[in-house]
C-alpha cells in the first residue's frame, strides 16, 4: 500500500498541523503521519501561546504591548538561539499569529489574572507567564503579560489541538494515524519520500486506545504508562505492515523532542536525573534521528529545560531561595525553568526559605490561586515537604543544610520559619517536569533542514526559538511560527 502527496509531515501535533495548514492553503495535497493518533506532547500540554506585541486579547485587557517590548525582553531569555532578524520577525508577527489561529478556531479570551502564577485558574486566560518582572530594569516598556491561555477548562492543550485537528482536516490534509516513519527516501540527494509501517483494522484501533489510555500515565505513574505502551509496540512489530508516501514537493519533520529517550538524556545532561518527562513516546527522537540519517546537523542538543515552580501561591516569591550550604541565590519571581536552571547548577538541591506571614498567607491562597491540578501538589509542598522551627539555626538544622545568612536587603522576617524542599528530586509529591530544547538546525528564513534539498523541520524537532530557554507558551509558539514557516515553504518547491 503506498502514497504520494505534493507534502508528507511527520508528528500531527501543533507543528505538524501548523505545517499541513498552509502547505494546504498554499495548494498543496498533504499526507500526515503521526505512530499515535496524533496530539503528542502538545494535547498534554497547557495550551498556552506566548504572544504580544499588541494582540486583541491584550488591547481587550487594556494592556499597552509593543514587537520592539517583546523582542526587548525575549531577547534575554532566547539569547543567540536564533538571530536577532528571526527574533524581531516572530515578535512582529505575534498578532498576527494569533489571530491565524484564532482563524483555525483556536479560543482565547481577554479575562486578565491579577496575581503572579505559573498557570491560572479557569477564572484567567490571559497572565505574565515569563520572567518580565525580573528583567525590568525601569529603564524600557513597563512589563506585559503575554501569556495567551487557550479558553477551555483545566489544562487547555486538548483543546488548543483539537482546533487545529479540525482545521487541518477540513483544509482537506489526509491523515494517517498508527503509522510510524522510519526511513527518509532520497533521490540524487534529495527527500522526496517517506518509508513507514502501519496498522489497519482491530489492531490499528487497539493500538489507539492503548496510546490514548497510556498517555497521562506514561507521564505521572510510569510503570503503568510503560506497561500500555510495551503492548502497543507489540501490535506494531507484530501487525503493521510497510507503506511508502512519495513526497512530490518535500518532508516537514514535526515529531517532538527525545525527552523520552532516557539515554540520549542521560548522556547529554546526567544532571536531570530524576525530572518528570514531559512528551510522550513518541519524543524519542526519531525525527531528528531521521534528519540526522539524511545529512542534517543538529544544534544545543544539551538544552533541557527544568522546571521548578514556586507558583502558586502568589505569596511564596516573597521567600528567599537557599543552596544545601545556605547560600542565597536566584530569584523566586522569574519562570520556574529559570529557577529550575539555577537549581540544576547546584546538584539539583534547593530550599526556599519562607517566615509564618508568608506560609499563613500561601495557605490562604490555595483555593483561589491554584487550578485542581495543582492543588494537590501545593499542599504537600505546604506540608509534608518543608520543615518548620523556632529559629533559622533550627529549621537548617533540621533541613540538613547549611545556615542561611540574614541580609538587610531582604531580612528573614517573623518566625516560625519553614524551608521547603524544592529540589530536582524534591518527591513524588512535587515532580519537576523537563522538556529538550534542541534538535536539526534549519535555515531560518524557510524551515529547510540545512543541507538537504527537500526536508524541513518545525517544533521541538528544530532548533528555534525556545532553543536556549523557555518561558511557557514560547514552546507552542515556535510551533506555530515554525510550524507555518516551513509549510508556506515546502509548498513553494518544484514538483518532483
Amino acid at each position: 500500500m503506498d502514497g504520494t502527496a505534493d507534502v508528507v509531515v511527520i508528528g500531527f501535533g501543533a507543528a505538524g498541523a501548523c505545517a499541513a495548514l498552509e502547505a494546504a492553503a498554499a495548494g498543496a495535497s498533504v499526507v500526515v503521519l503521526d505512530r499515535f493518533a496524533g496530539g503528542g506532547a502538545t494535547a498534554l500540554s497547557g495550551g498556552v501561546v506566548y504572544a504580544g506585541g499588541g494582540t486583541g486579547q491584550q488591547v481587550e485587557a487594556g494592556i499597552t504591548d509593543t514587537p520592539e517590548a517583546m523582542f526587548s525582553y525575549l531577547k534575554h531569555e532566547v539569547r543567540d538561539a536564533v538571530s536577532e532578524a528571526t527574533l524581531r520577525r516572530f515578535c512582529e508577527d505575534s498578532p498576527k499569529m494569533l489571530a491565524w489561529l484564532e482563524d483555525q478556531g483556536v479560543p482565547f479570551d481577554a479575562s486578565l489574572c491579577p496575581f503572579k502564577t505559573s498557570y491560572p485558574t479557569d477564572d484567567y486566560y490571559l497572565y505574565q507567564s515569563g520572567s518580565e518582572d525580573a528583567v525590568f530594569d525601569h529603564s524600557g516598556p513597563s512589563p506585559a503579560p503575554r501569556g495567551h491561555r487557550t479558553k477551555a477548562k483545566g489544562t487547555s492543550g486538548r483543546v488548543f489541538f483539537a482546533r487545529l485537528a479540525e482545521a487541518t482536516r477540513r483544509a482537506g490534509a489526509r491523515i494517517m494515524t498508527q503509522t510510524r516513519a522510519e526511513e527518509l527516501i532520497t533521490t540524487d540527494g534529495r527527500v522526496t519520500g517517506v518509508r513507514c509501517r502501519t496498522l489497519t483494522g482491530l489492531p490499528r484501533t487497539l493500538h489507539g486506545v492503548l496510546s490514548k489510555a497510556g498517555a497521562k500515565p506514561w507521564i505521572y505513574y510510569p510503570p503503568l504508562g510503560k506497561k500500555l505502551f510495551a503492548l502497543a509496540e507489540w501490535l506494531e512489530r507484530r501487525f503493521a505492515r510497510p507503506i511508502t508516501v512519495t513526497a512530490r514537493r518535500g518532508v516537514v519533520i514535526s515529531a517532538g523532542g527525545f525527552i523520552a529517550d532516557r539515554e540520549s538524556v542521560r548522556q547529554l545532561g546526567p544532571e536531570y536525573r530524576g525530572g518528570l518527562a514531559l512528551g510522550t513516546p513518541g519524543d524519542d527522537g526519531t525525527g531528528i534521528r531521521l534528519g540526522v540519517a539524511a545529512g542534517g546537523k543538529t544544534a544545543r542538543m544539551d538544552k533541557i529545560s527544568v522546571w521548578r515552580f514556586i507558583t502558586p501561591p502568589s505569596a511564596l516569591q516573597r521567600g528567599v531561595l537557599v543552596d544545601s550550604a545556605g547560600r542565597r541565590f536566584g530569584d523566586p519571581t522569574r519562570y520556574g525553568a529559570a529557577i529550575g536552571s539555577e537549581i540544576i547548577q547546584r546538584d539539583g538541591k534547593a530550599w526556599l526559605l519562607i517566615d509564618d506571614d508568608i506560609l499563613r498567607v500561601a495557605r490562604a491562597q490555595v483555593t483561589t490561586q491554584a487550578a485542581p491540578f495543582q492543588r494537590w501538589q501545593v499542599r504537600y509542598l505546604l506540608n509534608r515537604g518543608m520543615v518548620t522551627a523556632p529559629t533559622i539555626e533550627e529549621v537548617a538544622a533540621k533541613a540538613g543544610i547549611g545556615t542561611p545568612q540574614n541580609d538587610s536587603t531582604q531580612p528573614f522576617g517573623t518566625p516560625p520559619y519553614s524551608l521547603i524542599n524544592v529540589s530536582v528530586r524534591a518527591g513524588f509529591g512535587y515532580p519537576c517536569p523537563m522538556l529538550t530544547l534542541g534538535g536539526l538546525v534549519v535555515d531560518e528564513e524557510t524551515g529547510q533542514v540545512q543541507g538537504v534539498p527537500g526536508l524541513y523541520a518545525a517544533g521541538r524537532s528544530a532548533v528555534g526559538v525556545c532553543s536556549e530557554s523557555y518561558v511557557s507558551g514560547l514552546s507552542l509558539a515556535d510551533c506555530v511560527f515554525s510550524g507555518r514557516r516551513a509549510g508556506q515553504h515546502v509548498a513553494k518547491e518544484a514538483r518532483c
